[in-house]
C-alpha cells in the first residue's frame, strides 16, 4: 500500500463519519427534580384587643322597678313607687348622658374628658394598627422570599419584585 492508497482510506473514513461502524439510538428521558426550597419562618399571628366603645344620648335613662317574688317566680311589677326603683339615687330626668358624665368624672379624678372611647381603648386601637402593619410587612418579605427562591430569570442575577409598603404624608 502506497502513501496515497493510505491518505485515500483515512480521508474516506473521516468523510463518511464512522458511519461504517452504525448508529445508536438515543433516548432522551425527561423527569421531574424535586428542589428542596427552605421554608421561612413564617410571622407570628396577630394579636390584637377590642377596644370599648360607648353610646352616649340624652335619652331619659329607665329605671325599672325592683323584681318581687310572685307565685314563687321573680317578676317586675310595670309600675311602682320611686323608692322601689332598682336605683332610687338616680334623679328622676336622670339621663344617659348624666350618667356617662358621672362615670367619665369618677374616673379622670372630676375631669370629663369626653370622646367616643377611653385613652386606653384608643391606644388599643393604635396598637392593632401597629400589629396589623408588622403582620403585612414580614408577609411581604415572605413572599419576596419565595420569589427570589422559585423566579428564574435569563440573567440569573435578577431577584423577584416583592411587597413595599409606601406610607404618604
Amino acid at each position: 500500500m502506497t502513501l496515497r492508497t493510505l491518505a485515500i482510506l483515512t480521508l474516506a473514513l473521516t468523510i463518511s463519519s464512522c458511519s461504517i461502524l452504525g448508529t445508536k439510538k438515543v433516548e432522551i428521558v425527561s423527569k421531574p427534580l424535586d428542589i428542596e426550597i427552605i421554608q421561612p419562618v413564617l410571622p407570628r399571628p396577630i394579636e390584637m384587643t377590642a377596644p370599648i366603645w360607648y353610646v352616649v344620648s340624652e335619652a331619659e335613662i329607665t329605671n325599672p322597678c325592683k323584681k318581687i317574688m310572685v307565685d314563687g317566680k321573680e317578676k317586675r311589677p310595670k309600675a311602682c313607687a320611686y323608692e322601689d326603683t332598682e336605683h332610687p339615687e338616680w334623679p328622676t330626668d336622670y339621663t344617659y348622658l348624666d350618667q356617662f358624665l358621672d362615670e367619665m368624672k369618677e374616673q379622670n379624678g372630676g375631669e370629663v374628658v369626653f370622646v367616643a372611647t377611653t385613652i386606653g381603648d384608643y391606644e388599643t386601637m393604635s396598637m392593632n394598627m401597629q400589629e396589623v402593619k408588622r403582620y403585612i410587612k414580614q408577609l411581604g418579605q415572605v413572599v419576596v422570599y419565595y420569589r427570589d427562591v422559585t423566579i428564574k430569570t435569563p440573567e440569573g442575577d435578577k431577584k423577584g419584585v416583592g411587597v413595599k409598603i409606601e406610607t404618604k404624608d
